[in-house]
């Protein structure tokens, strides 16, 4: 559309190559989408008995054909001012303006694009919550598996207390359905279908935004027209979620990066984990988790983008808002979607070296705060006191050996006069013993991973049903279309039949 009426030349070229690109795979996936969007539309105003069931048809058909083709006929066509003029243009060529040009009869190209990106960013919600639902399928059997593999956990990047590699795994997982639930949380934003909100202030023809909404798969049509066309705030909550989301993988990935160093020794990955050096021969690089170090930064960085970009834009439908702001969001949930791939792969490839682990409990006395309980039990001493005796028993076993401190530590506490039993107090029977808090006793786990579980469930099936609505509403809009073509079809037989 070079001639509106009101503007008779086309954009200059220089600006029309910077803001109107031509129709490249991005296009393409928004055209796609705007063809649901049509099909909706066109419908609906047929139903309404605004649009001639003949000109509805016509009108189906060349899109359906557009589709068929993937939008190949507009491939060569330079975007004059953007593309749904170039797709819009094309139709009317095709069809006539009579025919072509009712198409944006009711709305706008504002509530459209509104439309078309809560359209497209089911897509990547989708692939992003089903990659970390599947990486929660894969802790929760981890945890099962090596909840009696004893390790110490860590404070301040010293040796703390004695859990299990599982109730880690657990720990982790119980982070990640957090997050999973809030970027499902986000997705309620996309539940209300813009169309219909026209540029700015609705529409005087009577459509049925509701009849739209359901046949695009929404819960229902705008609530308000000013808030349907001048907010992406979809964005800005998927991102959000996505980053904090992002942020629980990084700790792992480094958490783990230290775990399979050789100074710590407590996993081993297998050679399809790994990475090589070009000139060091001994390297086997855990490269993938430094991946996710770096790449998880993304949905921050994309986040940071969108929010600045809406940032003082004035509550309309806005450029800066609807275009600029969404640029980066398709990356980073993929990349979100990608490092839980890869977190996944190594967590499920990651050995533990069991030995190595619990002989880190020993030496690093994971113990020591158990044994100040047992101190207090059994002397009647209070903690506090208890807590400076043990303490200066582990110094004295530090400054005396480097060997069998477990033992060591015991003795430096009789020479003090501290007489207590050593039962049950070596690393693996106080992780079993400590069932309250959450702890990593046996019960208390057991009763966390069956919470986590049912969590998880619930997760997959709120999923599940987002996925069934969303392709049930494509089917009824097929279904609704074939319908509208076989009448007009029968119609006018039955027109010709009485003519002849």
């Amino acid at each position: 559309m070079e001639d509106t009426g009101r503007i008779r030349a086309a954009l200059m070229p220089a600006a029309r190559r910077i803001v109107f690109s031509s129709l490249n795979e991005q296009g393409k996936a928004i055209l796609g989408e705007a063809s649901k969007v049509d099909r909706a539309h066109i419908l609906m105003l047929t139903e309404r008995g605004i649009v001639q069931p003949g000109k509805a048809v016509s009108l189906l058909n060349a899109i359906d054909e557009l589709e068929e083709q993937r939008f190949r006929p507009l491939m060569n066509r330079e975007a004059m001012r953007g593309w749904y003029f170039l797709y819009e243009d094309y139709l009317i060529e095709r069809l006539g303006v009579e025919t072509g040009g009712i198409l944006q009869t009711g709305r706008s190209r504002n509530d459209w694009n509104a439309t078309i990106l809560k359209l497209r960013l089911r897509v990547p919600y989708l692939t992003l919550t089903g990659e970390i639902l599947r990486l929660l399928a894969v802790l929760l059997r981890l945890a099962r598996r090596y909840s009696t593999c004893v390790m110490p956990v860590y404070t301040h990047g010293q040796v703390a207390c004695p859990v299990s590699l599982g109730h880690y795994y657990a720990g982790v997982a119980s982070a990640l359905l957090r997050d999973v639930d809030g970027i499902q949380k986000a997705s309620a934003s996309l539940g209300q279908c813009p169309l219909g909100a026209g540029a700015v202030a609705g529409s005087s023809i009577p459509i049925d935004t509701e009849r739209t909404a359901k046949l695009l798969g929404f819960e229902g049509g705008p609530l308000h027209s000013i808030d349907a066309v001048a907010s992406r705030d979809s964005v800005l909550h998927l991102l959000a979620a996505a980053t904090v989301c992002g942020v629980t993988f990084s700790r792992v990935a480094t958490d783990l990066m230290q775990w399979l160093s050789a100074e710590f020794g407590f996993l081993c990955l297998e050679d399809d984990l790994v990475g090589s050096s070009s000139a060091m021969p001994q390297k086997r690089n855990p490269f993938l988790l430094e991946h996710i170090q770096g790449r998880t930064a993304s949905g921050l960085g994309a986040f940071v983008t969108a929010a600045t970009a809406m940032h003082n834009a004035p509550f309309t439908n806005s450029i800066a808002v609807g275009t600029e702001a969404v640029q980066p969001v398709w990356q980073a949930l993929q990349d979100t979607a990608d490092m839980a791939i890869l977190l996944r792969l190594v967590i499920s490839g990651a050995k533990p070296i069991a030995p190595a682990m619990l002989r880190r409990a020993v030496d690093g006395f994971s113990n020591a705060t158990e044994i100040a309980n047992r101190v207090m039990y059994e002397t009647g001493t209070d903690f506090r006191t208890a807590h400076r005796i043990v303490g200066r028993a582990i110094t004295m076993t530090t400054e005396a050996t480097q060997q069998d401190r477990g033992q060591a530590l015991f003795s430096m506490l009789e020479t003090q006069g501290v007489h207590i039993s050593a039962e049950k107090l070596d690393p693996a029977s106080v992780a079993a013993g400590c069932e309250y808090g959450g702890g990593p006793g046996p019960r208390s786990l057991n009763h966390c991973l069956g919470e986590l579980s049912g969590e998880w469930l619930a997760r997959v099936r709120f999923r599940r049903r987002q996925l069934n609505r969303w392709n049930q509403a494509e089917r009824i809009l097929e279904k609704a279309v074939m319908c509208l073509r076989d009448s007009t079809n029968s119609m006018q037989s039955e027109s010709w039949i009485q003519a002849t």
